[in-house]
């Protein structure tokens, strides 16, 4: 089962219990951080959102001294309104009543983590890795922030410790597959990971998209096409996007191989699909930045800069320091596409000099950069960010 259907569970959970008991507070403020839970990771809409709040205050109207309302509620500030302070107010109010237990710590350092306070989040991680040292969620944590501060080494021991303590779980071998990416360039010990993950385990195709995506940076484009298409749904969970038309995968291979008529069969299968995602979730940054690349693909200029500029106001950088990068990144993958070169390496130099996922390895392997690989300041760039 994966992470969202095990969302989804707990959340049918909850509603029986508090079927049962409609003044059980506890049951209420967990339903609430459920579904803070599945609008961050993969329904952003209003309704999730609204959820999860109405459920929190509910908690503590039951209950006003129970920590897990206030930790559920601190969450519905922190993935519902990206409101740091309030969010924080109530983790520290949680931490007080629950001293011993990790959660707290792991949600202060996650937002502290955002905030680009990366000493005192990884702090607070350590202090939630201690309460709790078999806690694989906490410990991909820590490793992820040694990962974004470029700290490889640490970073791939704290997720071989994600793999001792879920060993049957395929996450760990995919963050350590993209780790082997990001940090040397090493495919082959990213295709060893993806190929050590259990049979089955594909929660909404994430493991299908990091495949095309390895396949991809070794040039294999029909390979990864191949594997594209032979995920049944037209929507997966992207690394790079979140949830993805599958269209988009296919209409990139297709222009890395050159092949423009079927590369605008593809995007235009992709676009209404994209479009979709950003009525469905218009205050969602990936979505816009999505839909950006999309009509990037498509040649329309204004309009893909326009959505790219849009992903990066919703989120940027000094709001986010965990996935406002993320949104540069693909604006600047938009410049790269639509002959914007200046602003372009403007951008790249920026992400490489910061926190963030992407590497020297990265810009030399993947085909996305290719309109600005015989740029000089292509390789001037690569050389002067080696580290």
């Amino acid at each position: 089962m994966n992470g969202f259907d095990k969302l989804k569970q707990s959340e049918q959970l909850y509603e029986r219990a508090i079927e049962l008991d409609p003044n059980f507070a506890l049951a209420i403020a967990g339903l609430s951080e459920v579904e803070s839970g599945m609008y961050h990771s993969n329904e952003p809409t209003a309704a999730r959102r609204e959820k999860a709040r109405l459920n929190a205050n509910e908690s503590l109207r039951l209950q006003p001294d129970l920590p897990e309302g206030h930790l559920a509620l601190g969450f519905s500030y922190y993935y519902g309104d990206r409101d740091y302070e309030r969010a924080l107010t109530e983790f520290e109010i949680a931490k007080r009543g629950l001293p011993n237990q990790a959660q707290a710590y792991l949600a202060i350092g996650a937002i502290q983590r955002r905030q680009g306070k990366w000493a005192e989040s990884t702090a607070n991680f350590e202090k939630s890795a201690s309460l709790d040292p078999k806690n694989a969620d906490v410990i991909h944590n820590l490793g992820l922030t040694h990962m974004f501060q470029r700290d490889f080494k640490t970073a791939d021991k704290m997720f071989d410790r994600v793999m001792v303590a879920s060993p049957q779980s395929g996450f760990p071998r995919l963050t350590k597959a993209f780790l082997a990416i990001i940090s040397n360039g090493d495919v082959g010990s990213a295709e060893n990971q993806l190929s050590s993950i259990p049979p089955g385990f594909d929660p909404q195709g994430l493991v299908t998209s990091e495949r095309v995506w390895v396949l991809t940076l070794q040039r294999k484009f029909a390979d990864a096409l191949h594997v594209a298409q032979q995920f049944r749904g037209e929507i997966l969970n992207d690394q790079k996007f979140g949830l993805c038309p599958k269209a988009l995968l296919e209409g990139r291979l297709y222009l890395y191989q050159d092949d423009k008529m079927k590369a605008q069969a593809a995007l235009e299968r992709a676009r209404p699909v994209a479009e979709q995602l950003v009525r469905e979730a218009p205050d969602d940054w990936a979505s816009h930045a999505q839909l950006g690349v999309v009509l990037a693909g498509l040649g329309r200029k204004e309009d893909a800069i326009n959505e790219g500029k849009k992903a990066v106001e919703l989120l940027p950088e000094s709001e986010d320091a965990v996935e406002g990068p993320q949104a540069t990144a693909l604006l600047a993958e938009i410049f790269a596409w639509v002959g914007e070169h200046d602003e372009a390496f403007r951008l790249l130099d920026h992400l490489l000099k910061i926190p963030n996922g992407l590497t020297v390895s990265t810009l030399k392997l993947d085909p996305i950069w290719d309109p600005l690989r015989s740029d000089p300041r292509f390789q001037k760039l690569c050389e002067e960010k080696q580290p």
